[in-house]
């Protein structure tokens, strides 16, 4: 494990820390498929890193909280954008979580393996393969071409290719932290350890 940005033991913080890692380990994130706590109760992914700057980390979870439990991309969509743009960052944190998270929301093993290789699955929805295409060119690309967004329009309006551009833009950011801090993916929890580790 990295010790790029020590990890904080939750005895060990102030008050701004303390808010910040009651609201990270709060539901509904804290009732997801993947581990954001270690087994001494120190925070995993990009959760540790974001204690270091409470304000600027608190403005970062409200970010994706909302982007995860209050937007209105259906849930397969919003899971295979997460997954391309890990798979695309080699982001192994966000690749692990994500993809527990999309195979809860129908996401097969097989769906996955496309979207880690750059692809768009074949069965993917008109609505999935638009989100696709444009989380695509907006990580590899300069710009959006014309086709690329009108079929996103055509299929997520407006709203929708907001929401999924802030998406976008917020899993990179994590992928950076991700990559800065040199997280790896957690160790499964010791056999000894509560389920309440198990996020």
């Amino acid at each position: 494990m990295s010790d790029r940005f020590p990890l904080l033991r939750p005895d060990s913080l102030d008050p701004e820390q303390r808010s910040l890692y009651k609201d990270i380990t709060a539901p509904p994130r804290a009732n997801g498929p993947f581990r954001i706590l270690h087994d001494d109760g120190t925070l995993a992914g990009p959760f540790n890193a974001l204690l270091h700057a409470p304000a600027i980390g608190n403005a970062v979870q409200q970010l994706g909280a909302a982007l995860r439990f209050r937007g209105t991309l259906q849930d397969r969509t919003r899971e295979l954008a997460i997954c391309a743009v890990a798979a695309a960052l080699d982001a192994e944190y966000e690749w692990y979580a994500h993809s527990r998270v999309a195979r809860n929301v129908g996401v097969t093993d097989a769906e996955l393996d496309q979207v880690r290789s750059g692809a768009v699955p074949p069965s993917a929805t008109e609505c999935e393969s638009a989100a696709l295409l444009l989380t695509r060119e907006l990580i590899a690309e300069a710009g959006v071409s014309g086709r690329i967004y009108a079929q996103a329009l055509e299929q997520l309006g407006h709203q929708g290719i907001t929401e999924l551009t802030v998406l976008v833009g917020y899993y990179r950011t994590l992928a950076g932290l991700l990559a800065v801090a040199d997280v790896a993916v957690p160790a499964e929890p010791s056999a000894l350890s509560s389920g309440t580790t198990e996020r």
